[in-house]
């Protein structure tokens, strides 16, 4: 039988290093976050090929003594907890690990000097070993050097990447520690280059703006949301300001940077009918709950949270950032292509087809029953419900008088008044500080949108389509519980389920817009939703994606003629209608060239 024995302390830390240090830019954050925990005001970082070479954190907080430098650098030795309640911590570090790990794979140099303290102190440990220590000189406050990272840890060393993805990834960890604290101020050199430079003192917009897109000053909106004990600020961008990557949403959880899902989760939820499936939307958000509502000691890496109760954290975040993109009304990130005002040519407009009567359309009710209709079953009640949108919003206007319908001071309104079509598929309308130019398809697949989901909204429930004969499909029994669960919430959506046996469940009723499909598969993927990310997410966002789709194909199409009337009504209800400025597809459904645009473009300024 083998022996038992206590492993060497330097092994210890190596194999713990293997869950702190994974790469340079994993001991840059445990650096930063400790200077941060020291009341640092100023933070300055120095990296050396992407920080395999060399990592430097230097910073102004309130340093230690050559006592507490040795303890700093002992397991489990931590400043940041001083009783045993770490349900309640409110520091970015707690554990006491990252310098010893950091320590027994690199050679650490630490340099520091108290406040109050008239001389500084020098410790180097070498890969776990002490290397010496002597007196320093240095201004009060602490900088750590760590060199030769895994340089005796072949093994770890090979398995990095180049030195632009390590450098990539730690700019990334300083971005993110730098928004979650504008009153710091950080710099950034890598190679000899400043690369990154923010002054403490700065208002959070303004610093997530520097940090993320400068342009999100002003193609984003501001969240200030409180509910119970929970409140949420930030800023997102507007839909039509979107990313084909992920890469810029920036979460945090009480000022700490975190990658969760279901955060995560949620932004996708709130965006779900205003961006397309391949887009994804630029925010910085930050949650801010009492420290008993989160759980922060998921994984040493301190990136993951669990909270207490993930369904009203979701709820409240999608709430709050949807409340916050409707308070942009008819706002969209709408650049005018360089390229295109040098090349504007001027488009005949067509004034005759523009003042014709508009040709008969079928309504979104057949529609709907034509596209989505299993074959010779009868429109089901959500399809009676969103019939005959056009003849109540259209039809009235193309009664109205082309001209003497316009009240005065018309050119006042926002999106101006309508002066005619182009190619039958853009609206030319005048305001009073420009030319507005509406695609009239996206603007009418939005307004289609809203109305179905305010009619959807106006309901206890979500229409549900009831099953001739009940489904039964099989699970595993821990999806089955989470299913069970969840049912009352399920059910607001149409999905009626019930238990049948330890791993089965029976489907009574399906949402009416998703009759005919799939039913096992629904329920499989719901089940696999309620397992990722705590509620059904994804069931939502599928009776969104086909109101979409509803909406898509139930709108004015482009190329059909409209009369003066019905593309003034088309404006008017655009003005009084939220999220307007973006189709559902997340691209801008109007554009405005100002009069000084329009007379840089005729060489008169």
């Amino acid at each position: 039988m083998p022996t038992i024995r206590r492993l060497p302390e330097t092994l210890v830390n190596r194999i713990a290093a293997g869950e702190v240090v994974e790469r340079p830019a994993s001991a840059l954050k445990e650096l930063v976050e400790n200077a941060i925990d020291a009341g640092a005001g100023q933070i300055a970082v120095r990296l050396a090929n992407g920080g395999l070479d060399l990592i430097e954190v230097t910073d102004d907080g309130c340093g230690m003594s050559p006592d507490e430098m040795a303890l700093a650098l002992e397991r489990h030795a931590t400043s940041k907890l001083p009783h045993e309640a770490i349900e309640l911590v409110a520091t970015l570090g707690f554990r006491g690990e990252a310098l010893p790990s950091i320590a027994s794979v690199a050679r650490l140099t630490m340099e520091s000097r108290p406040q109050a303290g008239a001389d500084g102190w020098r410790r180097t440990i070498d890969h776990g070993e002490l290397a010496g220590e002597d007196p320093a000189a240095l201004p009060p406050g602490t900088r750590i050097r760590v060199e030769d990272l895994f340089g005796r840890v072949p093994a770890r060393r090979k398995f990095l990447r180049s030195a632009r993805s390590e450098y990539a990834a730690c700019l990334d960890v300083v971005r993110r520690l730098a928004m979650a604290r504008p009153d710091v101020g950080f710099t950034l050199e890598h190679d000899g280059r400043r690369v990154l430079a923010v002054q403490g003192g700065e208002g959070l917009a303004r610093r997530v703006a520097q940090l993320i897109a400068r342009e999100l000053a002003d193609e984003g909106v501001a969240i200030e949301a409180e509910r119970g004990f929970a409140r949420l600020t930030g800023v997102a961008g507007l839909p039509t300001f979107n990313r084909g990557v992920a890469d810029h949403q920036y979460l945090f959880v009480n000022g700490r940077p975190v990658k969760d899902r279901l955060l995560i989760g949620a932004v996708r939820g709130a965006y779900a009918d205003m961006l397309a499936r391949d887009r994804h939307a630029v925010l910085a958000l930050f949650l801010e709950v009492p420290p008993e509502e989160v759980d922060v000691n998921v994984h040493p890496a301190k990136t993951e949270v669990r909270f207490r109760d993930p369904a009203f954290v979701r709820g409240f975040i999608v709430s709050g950032l949807r409340h916050a993109l409707d308070s942009a009304a008819q706002r969209s990130a709408q650049p005018v292509a360089t390229g295109a005002m040098a090349n504007w040519q001027s488009e005949a407009v067509s004034p005759p087809p523009a003042f014709q009567a508009a040709p008969a359309q079928p309504s979104l009710g057949a529609l709907f029953a034509r596209e989505y209709a299993p074959q010779g079953q009868r429109v089901s009640e959500a399809g009676r419900l969103w019939r005959g949108y056009e003849e109540q919003v259209m039809a009235p206007a193309a009664r109205a008088e082309a001209a003497e319908s316009l009240p005065q001071g018309a050119e006042d309104f926002p999106l101006g008044v309508a002066r005619g079509q182009v190619a039958q598929t853009y609206i030319v309308a005048e305001a009073a500080d420009g030319l507005v130019i509406v695609d009239q398809h996206a603007a009418h697949e939005r307004l289609v949108m809203e109305r179905l989901k305010a009619a959807g909204a106006g309901r206890a429930a979500a229409a549900a389509q009831a099953l001739l004969i009940p489904e039964v499909v099989e699970l595993d029994e821990g999806d089955c519980d989470r299913l069970e669960e969840a049912g009352p919430r399920l059910a607001e959506h149409g999905l009626a389920l019930e238990r049948f046996g330890p791993d089965a469940m029976l489907v009574r009723a399906v949402p009416a817009p998703l009759a005919g499909g799939d039913i096992g598969a629904l329920v499989r993927d719901v089940a696999d939703d309620l397992a990722q990310n705590g509620e059904a997410l994804l069931l939502g966002e599928r009776l969104d994606h086909v109101l979409a789709t509803m909406a898509c194909h139930g709108s004015v199409r482009a190329g059909r003629a409209l009369s003066v009337a019905e593309m003034n009504a088309l404006l008017r209800e655009m003005e009084r209608t939220p999220r307007s400025g973006q189709c559902n597809h997340g691209r801008p459904t109007w554009v405005k060239l100002a009069h000084a645009d329009i007379e840089k473009l005729f060489g008169r300024k």
